[in-house]
Parts: structure tokens; sequence; C-alpha cells
């Protein structure tokens, strides 16, 4: 505050010394220039066009040259792998929401699913459980190759280490210490299983400032009667008594825009040729969004969710799967839909 004072008092002497003499009756008027100086630029602001399509051209052809280095994890010194128990803990996936469908089941009931695709989705680093400072070691993960000039050097850093390309979202997931996965494996839609449960937690879509009828559900008041521009309004906060609003009160404000999860979601199918999971209902966020994808921690469905692929699924090893895996209930179009005993 002192500096500040200081650079007023000096501005106001050489405002007083460059002022003209003073004319009676007329107040003088004080105002301050600012210059802004900016020095940082874009990446292709200095470059042409050529040059711009070729550093284009050549980082696909890198991002490509990447990905394709870390199909066979399994040949590359891969970390020990261990036996599945009812203790262990998975790493989970980034998954890109691309929408919703009807299946049906072999019963005719009809249910809603929404499709997750996991694209271009690789573990980036390994967190002990000393590093971390918790009770388990920790997984990230990356999913959705982004540009990489958007982001200075020190940003690629975690990525220049696992060989992988820059990603869109970078995640930590909670992995007991059989689970781990050497750093730049990939990770695929087989990971999970037709039949087995999981939790999906996304950015939910921000609404903005609304009222309590919107953001809480609440009934408002009635539309006529005596009613007076108080139709959607929430009514009394408190009372004379408590002379104070609690903590809590619902009351208008922003909505959505914030992390949900939702639980205990079934896997109905699962693609393996486009990496597509199908998991039953909705999920939040937008199409497009980028989710977490993860086993079930619900003890309800802990039976449901035994013997997965562990730690993960590798495509490069002794297990070949068909494009896609359905659940035991889901009717297949190309079954007869009648038969007779």
């Amino acid at each position: 505050m002192a500096g500040w004072g200081r650079l007023a008092r000096l501005g106001g002497r050489l405002w007083a010394a460059a002022a003209p003499a003073p004319v009676p009756g007329h107040r003088g008027q004080l105002g301050f220039v600012v210059r802004h100086i900016n020095s940082s630029t874009w990446w292709h602001e200095h470059l042409s066009e050529e040059n711009v399509e070729f550093l284009k051209k050549i980082t696909a052809e890198e991002y490509k040259a990447q990905t394709a280095s870390k199909l066979c994890p399994l040949k590359d010194e891969p970390w020990p792998l261990n036996k599945w128990t009812p203790d262990s803990i998975r790493v989970g996936v980034v998954a890109v929401k691309l929408g919703m469908m009807p299946i049906w089941t072999k019963s005719g009931e009809k249910h809603a699913v929404t499709l997750l695709k996991v694209q271009d989705c690789h573990v980036l680093r390994y967190v002990s459980k000393e590093e971390s400072g918790g009770k388990t070691a920790k997984l990230l993960v990356g999913g959705k190759n982004v540009s990489p000039f958007s982001k200075p050097e020190s940003a690629h850093e975690i990525f220049r280490e696992a060989g992988v390309p820059r990603k869109q979202k970078v995640t930590t997931f909670n992995v007991t210490d059989d689970a781990i996965i050497k750093p730049g494996t990939p990770l695929y839609a087989a990971h999970f299983r037709p039949g087995q449960f999981v939790d999906v937690t996304a950015k939910t879509i921000g609404k903005g400032f609304q009222g309590v009828m919107k953001r809480w559900g609440f009934k408002g008041q009635p539309a006529s009667h005596g009613q007076t521009k108080t139709h959607r309004r929430p009514g009394a906060i408190s009372t004379n008594q408590a002379a104070k609003v609690y903590r809590g009160k619902k009351m208008p404000g922003k909505m959505g825009n914030i992390y949900r999860t939702s639980f205990g979601l079934k896997v109905w199918r699962i693609n393996t040729k486009h990496d597509i999971i199908y998991v039953n209902g909705s999920v939040p966020g937008h199409t497009n969004c980028l989710v977490k994808v993860r086993d079930s921690k619900l003890p309800t469905y802990k039976d449901c969710n035994k013997n997965p692929p562990f730690p993960t699924f590798f495509a490069d090893g002794d297990e070949e799967l068909p494009e896609d895996l359905f659940d035991e209930e889901i009717f297949q179009f190309t079954d007869p839909s009648v038969t007779f005993a």
C-alpha cells in the first residue's frame, strides 16, 4: 500500500507541474492512462499457413506412431501380473458420452442405455501409497487425444514420460497393490464385461441461476386467489422465533455444473471393435463430455463383479473376443421372436 501511495503522490506532482494555470470557477480533472503490454502470443501467430499445416501433419503422424507403439504391452516388459481377489480394486477408464438408445430383453422389457466410447485411454503414471499419502496406491489415466499446441512444454512432461500423446482429461483412480499397471498401457472397453455393474462420474449440465421450482422442485404458490407476483416464489424462509435463516436452506442459486456419480449401472453390451460400453439408464453430463467409469463400489453388486479381466484386458493377450459381447438377458434381433414347441 505504501508503494501505491508514493506512486499516487508522484503522479499528482507531475500533473500539477504540467497543468496550465487554473481558471477561476473551473474545477480541474484528474485522469490516468494505463497501457497494457501483452508479451504472450498464440503458437501459430507468427507462422505461415504452410507451416501450420505442416506442424499439424507431423503431430498427427507422431500421435499415430506413439499409439501404435503401445498396442502390445505384454511384449514390452510388463509389470508383474497378479490374480484377482475379492479385495482387489481395479483401475477405471475415461470414456466419451455418445448418447442414448433403447434395447429390449428376451422378456419384452425395454431399457434405455447410454453409449460410452473408450477413446485413446492410457495409463499415465503410477503413484505409490507413500507418495500419495493415502491408504491405497493411485493410477493416473488420461483419455482422448488433443492438440499439444494449446499448452506449454511443462504441461507435456507427464505424457512424455508415459510415451503417449497429450490427453484432454486426466483423472485418478485408487487401486490396490495387486492391480497396478505399467504407465503407457492402453485401456479398452473390454476392461468391463456384460452383466457387471459400474459407477459413472461426470460433471452435470450447467443450468445457470435458477429459482426454487426448477432447482429444488418446489410446488410454488397459487396462480390466483389473492396471489400477486408470488407464483414462483419460495415463500417464508424462516420464522420469527428462529430469527435467522438456517444453514442449508433450499433457495435460488446456481444449478448444475458440479460432479455427480451414478451408482450401480448395469453393463448390457460391449462393442470391442469400436470400444463402446452400453450402460443402463442415464449418466451425468452432456453429449461428447468425458466421464469416469469404474467398478461399482456398492456392496449389493459385489457378487456380479467377480473374476473380471485383471488387472485389465490386454489386446495382445491369449483371449480373443468377438466384435460384440451381450448380456444373457438381451434379445438379439437375429434370433426368432416367436418359437413353437
